[in-house]
């Protein structure tokens, strides 16, 4: 098969490297800086699922979509931040000839939408990716860790279309545990759950996700996040892997945090380099949905604008 990975990072490059490898033709839209290296160099991906190498010239670099055709592509996958979504999908619908399938790859909600808005139902699909992917030095990819293996699915909620089955055979096949799901929006909350509740108040606060649930008041406000995004998940006519909130909480608290205790949010760190956050996928999402739906979400709409007024702060 042929792939197009647009926005291709550390994710990106991890996967494309794999599909290389395996014998599938693989083309990156990747920074510059990183099209010079990998045509000289070559592309590595080394670390938990074991070593894989493409040697210069295996793959295709672009740094935009510009003279690609796009009849040749069986799947493009969006590995961009969430804020870069919209042009993800401006750039792949002008791509000339292409029909095939979108695959979000993204972190947050509302990418999957985006997708389906442009290439509709049966050509767009989401994937919940739960696996560390870090850039150790330009051309090498390492994989550091993986909760669980990466989850695809389509738009309509107890199908499994048949895209999303050969997507997941062939990533699997390559090196990187996927399957295909019948409700990718259950596996997309859970990450939403997770990430709301400790993300935001971390990059406010500047701590690691340990010091949120060690602190008696961290955990009043993230026990209302929690509340409220069920709500708003409720109210959006979806469903989750639990009962409810209270549910939620135990195992959050229990099992989720502590294997992560040391970790720094990703949103403090864009904070910190300088970047923008992908807030308005996360909090910011849950907020406008509570919006849309009548659910009031105060607690939300607090962390939501004070992360939009560190970011502006910092850049």
């Amino acid at each position: 098969m042929r792939f197009l990975i647009y926005g291709a990072g550390a994710l990106g490059q991890a996967i494309g490297c794999m599909l290389a490898t395996d014998g599938h033709e693989v083309d990156l839209v990747l920074r510059e800086r990183f099209q010079k290296i990998l045509e000289t160099n070559g592309l590595k991906v080394t670390g938990i699922f074991g070593d894989y190498e493409v040697a210069p010239g295996r793959l295709n670099l672009v740094t935009n979509l510009n003279c690609l055709d796009g009849s040749l592509y069986e799947y493009v996958l969006i590995t961009t931040k969430a804020y870069d979504t919209e042009n993800a999908v401006k750039d792949i619908a002008g791509l000339h000839g292409f029909q095939g399938t979108v695959v979000s790859m993204q972190n947050g909600c509302g990418n999957m939408e985006q997708v389906e808005a442009a290439f509709g139902s049966n050509r767009s699909l989401g994937a919940r990716v739960i696996t560390g992917f870090e850039i150790e030095r330009p051309g090498i990819v390492r994989i550091t860790v993986s909760a669980d293996e990466v989850h695809v699915g389509g738009c309509r909620q107890g199908h499994i279309p048949g895209t999303a089955v050969r997507f997941a055979e062939a990533v699997n096949k390559a090196g990187l545990p996927c399957c295909a799901v019948d409700d990718i929006h259950k596996d997309l909350f859970a990450k939403l759950l997770y990430n709301c509740a400790l993300n935001p108040l971390g990059a406010i606060l500047g701590v690691h996700y340990g010091a949120l649930s060690d602190s008696v008041d961290c955990r009043e406000i993230m026990d209302r996040v929690i509340e409220e995004t069920f709500m708003v998940i409720d109210a959006m006519g979806f469903a989750t892997h639990w009962q409810g909130a209270e549910v939620y909480k135990e195992i959050f608290y229990d099992k989720l945090v502590p294997v992560t205790y040391d970790h720094r949010p990703s949103m403090l760190q864009d904070i910190e380099q300088e970047k923008p956050t992908e807030v308005e996928a996360l909090i910011g999402y849950v907020a406008a949905q509570g919006m849309k739906s009548g659910v009031a979400t105060p607690t939300c709409d607090i962390l939501a604008a004070l992360v939009r007024f560190k970011e502006k702060q910092t850049r």
